[in-house]
Order: C-alpha cells, then structure tokens, then sequence
C-alpha cells in the first residue's frame, strides 16, 4: 500500500511541476510574445545571439520552446542556421540557471507569490498585470510541487528497496544515463526533469555519482524533445534541433564517461548535495556553450549536407502556397466537407498573414516590386474568396443538414472578413508605402515603435486565428477577442501619444501625422477582420451579447418620445 501511495504522491507532484512550468510559459508568450521575434532575429553575432537565448530560456523557462520558436523563425527565412544554433546553445544554459535559482530554499516567496499573483489575475481585467499574476502563480505551484516532491519520498527513505535502486544507479552509469533521457523526453521539460533529480539528491534518496548520471542523461533527452516536436517543419527549421541533438548529445556522453571515471578514482574527491549537481548541471552547459559557440558557422555545410532540401517538391509548396484544398464532386460528407473548408482558410489566412508581414518594411523601404508583388497576392487571396463561394453555394443542403450548412455559412462569412483584410493591405497599407517613399519622411522614433509594436501583436493574432479556426477552442477564442480590445487600446495610447507630440513640435511627427493615424486605423481593422474567427463560438456558448444597447428605455424617456 505504501508503493501505491507513493507512486500516485509522486505523479501528483510531477503533474503539478509541469503544469507550474507550463502556466509561467503561458503568462509569459501572452504577455510578450509579439516581441520575441524581433528580439530573437536582431541579433547578427554569435555572442549575442546566445545572450537571447539564454534570456529567453529565463523567460519562458523552457530551452525546448526556444528551440521551437528559433526552428519556426528558420523556416521563414527570418534567422540564419548558425546564429539560430548559437540562441539554442544559449537556451539551454539559460534553463541550468533556472535550475540554479529555483534549487534554493524560497518556501517563504510561496504565500507572497500567491497572494500578490492571485490577486492580480482574479482581480485585473488589463492583459500584462493578469498575465503577470498568472506568471508569480506558476512560480508559486513550481516551488509547492518541489516540496510535495521531497513529502512524497518521506515514507520510502529508509524502505529496503530504494537504497537498491540507488545503489544499483550509482553502479550502473549507463542505466542511469538512459533513465535520465527517458525521463526529460516523457515529461518534455528538461527543467523539470532535473528539478526532480536535484530533489532526489538532497533528501538521499540517491547518491550524487547516480544523480549526476540521471542529470547528463537528462540533458541529453531534453535534447531530443525540439528533435521530435519540428518532425513535421521544413529542412531548414529541423536542421537547427538535429545541430543541438549531435552538440549536447556527444558532449553528454564524453561527460559522462570522464566524471563517472573520475569520481570513482577519487580525483573530484567526495561530492555531495544537491546544490554541487546544479553546480554541475550549469558546468556542463556553460563549457558547452564555450565549446560549441566558435564552430556554429562551420557546422553550417555538413548539416545541410546530411539534411538537405527536398529537390522533388512542387513550386507551390516550396512558396508555401499549396493548391485549393476544395472541389465540389469530392466534397463527401459534411464532416469531410467542413474540413476542406477549414484547409482553405488556412491557406487564404497564410495569404493574407504574408501580405501583412512586410507591411512595415515597405514604409522603409518604399520597394515598388515589393509593392506589387503583395498587391499580386491580393487577387489569390480574391481567388481563394471565390472557390469558397462556389463550394458553400454548391452543397445540397437537405443532405448537409441545418446545423453543417450554418457552420458552413460562418466560414464564408470569415473568408469574406479575410480577403476584406487583405483588401486593407493591398490598397491601403502599400499606398500609405508608396506616400511615404515620395515624401522621403520617416517616423519618430516613438511612432516608429509603436507601429512595430502594434505590427507584432497582429501578426501573434494572426497566428492564434489560425488555432481558433482549426480548434474551435472557447477558451482561445475568448483570448483572441481580448486581444482585439488590446489592439484597439494601443490604438487609442498611440493616437494620444502622437498628438501629444505634435503639440511638443516634434517635426517628424507633423510631417507623417496623415501616415501615422492612416496606419493605425488600417492596423486596427485589419485586426478586427482576423479575429471575426471567434465571433461564432463565443456565440454559441453564449460567451458574445448580440448587443449593447439597453433593453428598455426608462418609461420617463418613452413617454416623452410618445408626446414628440
């Protein structure tokens, strides 16, 4: 009975660590996330780009997300493979500096977190000082589960089987390794893996020559998870986790074999302590770093030699446009039907998000070949609105049933939001270019920054419209609505900051101000059409008003309009 309350102790436990990891992540992408990538792809020498990754491991507190935003960043075209390499070598020291702070007794923040985090996310309606309650909420649950942790060893300490489990570790290196690489692979978070390792050292459970085995085995199975979770990505975004994969893999192993060598010589002397395994956790990460940082432009040619582009594929997808998902006499079911509906979205909304991405660029560049080529994409976007239009008016509606054929309805409403949007880019935005190129202006400094921002937001809209649609998840739909009214809000601040400026004399600002509050009111439309998406589910599950005005007037009111 012991083992059973012991096992679903620790499962307990281990569920809670992961769901705190996951909470502090989400807080945080919510908050910020928009600006990550401008933070990850700005930066040109290695050196640099491994300090962003190691501040966004901090942040996200997860070097596997890193690793998965810098494959995403790769694929696009926006971070070269060695500067990407060197964010993800920074990233996986920035999570043994994590490991680093939370192994420190901090059971006395608890409360505090709780306290001040509470009330900022039950109590706050504006985005970033919710998002920050929910942030110190996760940091409080990380330190819980880690108490629950050690609680949950208490009763099998001194049981007969655990010192042979322990001691068979220390013996076994290899075993262990591989154990640690299992573990950090199923749970998919290397923190909390190793989180779990340092407890297991401190309270005895294990020897400090098998927790240090479990740890190195850990880093590399943590290794494996952006491996496994950019499977489906283009060659260039997985070449970057493979590099990692081969880098801490082999480092891991060499490691491995020379401490475990070296301990059982005696020539470390006797280490003890969980904090001593963090301090070679963040040992090992940091000579890694030191190692690998000088080779990321030479390892540039081998892997694109062992993971080369596919030679075979069509033009269209290598654009990334694939043909229509769409054609009435294969339409089959309904559910098969509503699915090729939903593809095309997705393919008119990536459209649309790639008219939309080089918006701000034009204005600096004035380029008139980039000017046309987005007014191109307009007409496919145009095409695409077709297509649904003739798929949804060709479905046989006695067959379809009432409710598929509303929901097939919806979806036409959102192609026709989605070519309005692009309609926005095409024969506003890129005019709002052209102007500006003719005048030879520039924007302040601030206005410029504000644009950016605002400009950073709608494309992470753009990107959470895209899950809405395929998810029909409320929760996310409910987000993506207040994101719309955040959108609207730094609309308002940044016309009242702009006036402002214009009442201080601030000449660049009153040579652009038409450009400016043109842009911001296309920016804000253009982000109301994209989040149309959420308007049915929030409808269906009564989530939207149908409207704001007051039921009835007052009776004094009515009367007087009686007597008019």
């Amino acid at each position: 009975m012991a083992i059973v309350s012991f096992l679903i102790s620790l499962a307990g436990a281990t569920m809670l660590l992961l769901y705190a990891v996951r909470m502090v992540r989400t807080g945080i992408e919510r908050s910020y996330g928009a600006s990550f990538q401008r933070l990850m792809t700005g930066q040109s020498h290695y050196a640099q780009a491994s300090m962003v990754g190691i501040l966004m491991a901090v942040v996200l507190q997860s070097s596997a997300a890193v690793a998965l935003l810098t494959s995403g960043f790769a694929a696009g075209g926006f971070l070269t493979f060695p500067t990407g390499l060197a964010i993800v070598l920074g990233a996986d020291l920035g999570s043994a500096l994590i490991i680093q702070v939370l192994s420190f007794q901090l059971g006395w923040l608890i409360p505090l977190l709780l306290a001040v985090g509470g009330y900022l996310f039950v109590k706050t309606e504006a985005k970033k000082p919710r998002q920050l309650g929910r942030i110190l909420m996760g940091i409080a649950f990380i330190l819980i589960s880690l108490r629950f942790l050690r609680e949950a060893m208490d009763p099998i300490r001194d049981s007969a089987f655990l010192p042979a489990v322990a001691e068979y570790l220390a013996r076994d290196y290899i075993t262990a390794f591989l154990v640690g690489g299992a573990l950090a692979f199923v749970m998919h978070s290397s923190v909390a893996a190793i989180l779990m390792c340092v407890t297991l050292v401190q309270i005895g459970a294990i020897p400090f020559a098998a927790g240090l085995s479990l740890v190195l085995g850990a880093n590399f199975g943590s290794a494996f998870i952006p491996v496994w979770l950019s499977r489906g990505m283009e060659m260039p975004a997985r070449r970057i986790p493979f590099a990692n994969l081969a880098l801490r893999g082999s480092w891991a192993i060499v490691t491995l074999f020379a401490a475990t060598a070296a301990l059982r010589a005696g020539v470390l002397g006797d280490l003890q302590g969980g904090q001593m395994l963090v301090n070679a956790h963040l040992a090992f990460n940091a000579s890694l770093l030191l190692l690998a940082l000088p080779f990321c432009g030479r390892l540039r040619a081998p892997f694109e030699q062992f993971f080369p582009d596919p030679k075979s594929a069509d033009a269209l997808a290598q654009a990334g446009r694939p043909a229509s998902a769409l054609d009435v006499r294969t339409a089959g079911s309904p559910s098969q039907a509503l699915s090729s509906l939903k593809r095309e979205l997705l393919r008119m909304s990536d459209l649309v998000e790639s008219m939309f991405r080089p918006s701000l660029e034009l204005y600096r560049s004035g380029d008139k070949d980039q000017i046309r080529a987005v007014r191109d994409m307009d007409e496919d976007v145009n095409d695409c609105l077709s297509g649904i239009r003739k798929f949804v008016a060709a479905i046989p509606e006695e067959t379809f049933g009432k409710q598929n054929a509303k929901v097939a309805r919806d979806l036409m409403e959102y192609a026709i939001r989605l070519e309005t949007a692009g309609d926005v880019v095409a024969k506003r935005l890129t005019v709002l270019a052209g102007d500006m190129r003719k005048k030879g202006a520039s924007f302040s400094k601030e206005g410029w920054s504000e644009l950016v921002e605002m400009h950073e937001g709608i494309l992470a809209n753009l990107k959470l419209a895209s899950n809405v649609l395929i998810s029909d998840d409320l929760e996310s739909a409910r987000l993506l609505s207040l994101e719309k009214t955040e959108i609207k809000r730094a609309e308002r601040d940044s016309r009242k900051r702009h006036l402002k400026r214009l009442q201080h004399g601030s000449t660049e600002s009153f040579e652009t101000s038409d450009i400016h509050l043109e842009t911001l009111r296309a920016f804000r439309e253009f982000n109301s059409h994209i989040a149309a998406v959420a308007y049915p589910i929030l409808y269906r599950n009564g989530q939207l008003l149908e409207t704001r005005l007051i039921e009835e007037m007052p009776h004094k009111e009515q009367d007087e309009d009686t007597e008019v």
